[in-house]
């Protein structure tokens, strides 16, 4: 292996334990609460790497919900590929989130929290968020087509799901997302018998 191929797997290897620190810091107490040394503390990575690497906090926060969101969405959709009748397969969005939401240290979601922290004062942050949720946005409605329901119940299944994440934040419960798959059922049946 030569220097620079060297030189680059090492500065690749420093951003991923740097990111990998990040996102437990940031997704357990809160971007905000979670300064740069931190990750450094919990990472091993040098403050002068960790600056090397992401000259801003805001630029290490943009990489972690972009590499969150990758992630995030791979899971969903192996888990609702499992299924093969379309309507089942939007009901098993919310069964994902079910499970999502009983993990031991599920605090909301990650671009909510992030949005409300500094959405508001991060362009980069917000722009992330908004990729994120319409990306979610997107897949649900590819579901809802696959199914041969109306375009428009695509936005209000996005809603309960997003309700129920937000729900499912405060609560720190699995119910808010049975509610929402009983309403989505509810809204599927009323298209289909209404078409």
């Amino acid at each position: 292996m030569d220097i620079t191929s060297a030189r680059e797997q090492a500065l690749a290897q420093a951003r991923e334990l740097a990111l990998d620190a990040a996102e437990q810091l940031f997704y357990a107490r809160g971007v905000q609460a979670v300064g740069m040394d931190d990750v450094r503390s919990a990472s091993g990575v040098s403050l002068k790497r960790l600056y090397q690497l992401f000259p801003a906090k805001e630029l290490l926060v943009e990489a972690y919900l972009e590499r969150r969101d990758v992630r995030w969405r791979r899971r969903l959709a192996e888990h609702v590929d499992r299924y093969g009748e379309p309507e089942r397969r939007i009901l098993a969005v919310f069964d994902w989130l079910r499970l999502w939401f009983g993990e031991p240290d599920f605090r909301g979601c990650a671009w909510i929290n992030a949005y409300g922290e500094l959405g508001a004062i991060s362009p980069r942050v917000g722009a992330q968020v908004r990729a994120h949720k319409k990306a979610f946005r997107d897949f649900l409605g590819g579901l809802v087509h696959d199914a041969g329901l109306p375009d428009a119940l695509a936005d209000q299944v996005c809603l309960l799901a997003e309700g129920a994440m937000v729900t499912a934040g405060v609560t720190r419960g699995t119910v808010a997302a049975e509610h929402a798959a009983t309403a989505v059922s509810t809204l599927v049946s009323s298209a289909r018998h209404a078409g």
